[in-house]
């Protein structure tokens, strides 16, 4: 799998990207206390790892809570072709986890829908089959999993202490089973500026918005806590030596899929699972550090679950967008 950007990640670097899976909005100066360093040096690492694709903090929303919905799309397309489609597809703003598959004649992509009144989003109405793109398939996301930070990639580099030490006060995890909540129309210049960087500090958070700083604070609050926004990272996993990444297609008997998918969502090999419409019922993202472990996982672990029928496995080639990181143009 081609990598965000290459830059050689140290130790540092990881602790660094591992705490900010803890929290993701940690202020540097108190990254740099837990961790040993100096907040300079913590800073520098962390521009460093997102002008170099490695990295980036980005604020995100629950669309089930919100009442909108979210589409897995899968595009096989003519030899030759997937590339320039992929690209097109990457720029459009209602799209994330763009990515080749398949050998590289597959595009899969989430696509999110900004109206909660409209149920099939207006990219999806505009995609088409025709000489570059032979075939679409689209599958509404009926339940997700897995929802708010992913789990770190590989062991942690830090100690129990040090996690304990960077976990706010009142840490909220976000629960998938709570009502639905009211975004305003007054937060979409706020929810767009935490896309783009979600350590935006709040000073030109402020600038985005046009609101007072202590306003834009006392917001960002409650959607954390009413479980409406969450913050993930967009993270090159082959620096960390995950190279091995597949999505799984999956039938599972109706009885089954809310057991299989639970079970799924709680391995950190898992960072995405969603129950789906269309000709299978539950589609995951596994991660793993080669193609062997990809095999081991497939034949000895997915055999464990009742019910589960089938599974169709895509191979992760390349990522051309994750949540908001673009991948560089390939010369």
């Amino acid at each position: 799998m081609i990598c965000m950007g290459f830059v050689n990640v140290d130790v540092l670097d990881r602790r660094i990207i591992h705490a900010l899976y803890v929290d993701p909005r940690a202020p540097f100066s108190r990254l740099a206390e837990v961790l040993g360093s100096s907040e300079p040096t913590v800073s520098r690492r962390y521009r460093r790892l997102f002008d170099n694709r490695i990295l980036r903090v980005v604020g995100q929303l629950d669309s089930q809570r919100v009442g909108q919905y979210d589409w897995a799309v899968r595009i096989r397309c003519a030899p030759g072709s997937a590339p320039t489609v992929a690209a097109k597809l990457a720029q459009h703003p209602d799209t994330s986890w763009v990515q080749l598959t398949s050998g590289g004649t597959e595009i899969f992509s989430m696509i999110h829908s900004r109206d909660g009144e409209q149920r099939t989003p207006l990219l999806l109405s505009q995609l088409s089959v025709g000489r570059q793109g032979v075939a679409l398939e689209a599958y509404c996301l009926l339940h997700l999993f897995a929802t708010g930070l992913s789990a770190p990639p590989g062991p942690s580099d830090l100690s129990h202490g040090e996690i304990a030490q960077l976990l706010p006060p009142a840490r909220d995890r976000p629960s998938i089973d709570r009502p639905t909540a009211k975004l305003q129309d007054s937060d979409r210049a706020l929810v767009q500026a935490l896309a783009d960087d979600g350590r935006s500090p709040y000073r030109q958070l402020a600038a985005r918005t046009h609101w007072h700083e202590s306003t834009v604070r006392r917001r960002v609050e409650e959607l954390i806590a009413s479980g409406v926004l969450f913050f993930d990272l967009d993270l090159a996993s082959d620096a960390f030596g995950i190279r091995s990444q597949a999505l799984l297609w999956m039938s599972v008997a109706p009885t089954n899929v809310r057991d299989v998918g639970q079970a799924l969502a709680s391995r950190p090999e898992f960072p995405f699972v969603a129950a789906t419409t269309g000709s299978t019922n539950l589609v995951a993202a596994l991660v793993c550090p080669d193609d062997s472990s990809l095999f081991e996982y497939l034949a000895d672990e997915m055999t464990t679950f009742d019910g589960l029928t089938h599974i169709e496995t895509a191979p992760v080639m390349q990522f051309v967008k994750m949540h908001a990181t673009m991948a560089p143009q390939q010369p």
